[in-house]
């Protein structure tokens, strides 16, 4: 574990993996630290991977003052960290809720960002709804898979409002459900600080987010699941709609981990995207 001290004094934590050029990886969750991410499915064998563990995660400091866990306030610690690396632009990867740290880094800093990507971005700072009816018509796509008649009527309870079984709706994230699997997903809630992820994104205006990234003008790939019920692809294509220099890629057979569900696939897709823009 390495460590640099954010704006505030925090001390913040991040890890190392692999070598060559650097890409430093914003977790999801929102606030969960970055250990899932692993080597996201042999990237680390192309690249150096520079793992983030946001404050109060991990091997993070808990900040004095809770309101930094804002994304717009953790802002400020993607740009101390980019100047501990002495990193004059860099390529950002986000995952899940830590897309939304990643388009505010580049908003803000645009100059500083040789391209972003985005895996399985969660929408919510853009403002794009994901309905309970986009959610059902992907989870459809699973029909075939054993554990599915539990997980769908569960999923049904919750978009009608009538249940909130939501043990039954894991398999859903997942492109595969075995017991690595499982242990896998249960690993991830006590990785996860709840207080700060119900701070995490108390000042999206997704107004004014939406107007940025029609001008900004870095290049972007955003990665969707083709079975990923958290952001199906037409949130994340409605997403990629938002940014003039983005393109979209749709992972087949893919949930919300799809460097889990097909490596090489993975692998290859990011590469072939960074190979163009370094």
């Amino acid at each position: 574990m390495l460590a640099f001290t954010a704006f505030d004094g925090t001390t913040l934590a991040y890890h190392e993996s692999g070598s060559g050029h650097p890409l430093i990886c914003l977790p999801g969750g929102p606030m969960q630290d970055s250990a899932y991410l692993g080597g996201l499915g042999g990237l680390d064998v192309h690249r150096r991977l520079v793992k983030l563990d946001p404050r109060g995660t991990g091997g993070s400091a808990t900040p004095a003052d809770p309101e930094t866990y804002r994304c717009d306030r953790q802002v400020d610690d993607v740009e101390a960290l980019r100047a501990h690396l002495g990193l004059d632009r860099m390529a950002l990867l986000g995952h899940s809720a830590g897309t939304n740290l990643a388009l505010q880094y580049a908003i803000r800093h645009p100059g500083r960002v040789a391209a972003l990507v985005l895996v399985t971005p969660s929408p919510m700072g853009a403002g794009i709804e994901v309905t309970g009816q986009d959610r059902l018509d992907v989870a459809r796509l699973r029909a075939a898979e054993p554990w599915y008649p539990r997980a769908y009527a569960a999923l049904e309870a919750v978009v009608a409002g009538t249940g909130a079984d939501w043990d039954a709706l894991d398999p859903f994230f997942h492109g595969r459900w075995d017991d690595e699997t499982r242990r896998y997903h249960a690993a991830q809630a006590p990785a996860r600080n709840t207080d700060a992820a119900a701070v995490f994104g108390s000042a999206f205006d997704p107004d004014a987010t939406g107007k940025a990234l029609a001008a900004l003008d870095v290049p972007a790939l955003v990665l969707a699941g083709e079975v990923d019920l958290n952001t199906p692809p037409s949130a994340a294509e409605k997403l990629a709609a938002l940014l003039p220099s983005a393109e979209t890629a749709v992972q087949p057979a893919a949930a919300h981990f799809p460097w889990r569900d097909d490596p090489p696939r993975f692998v290859r897709t990011i590469e072939t995207f960074l190979s163009v823009h370094p």
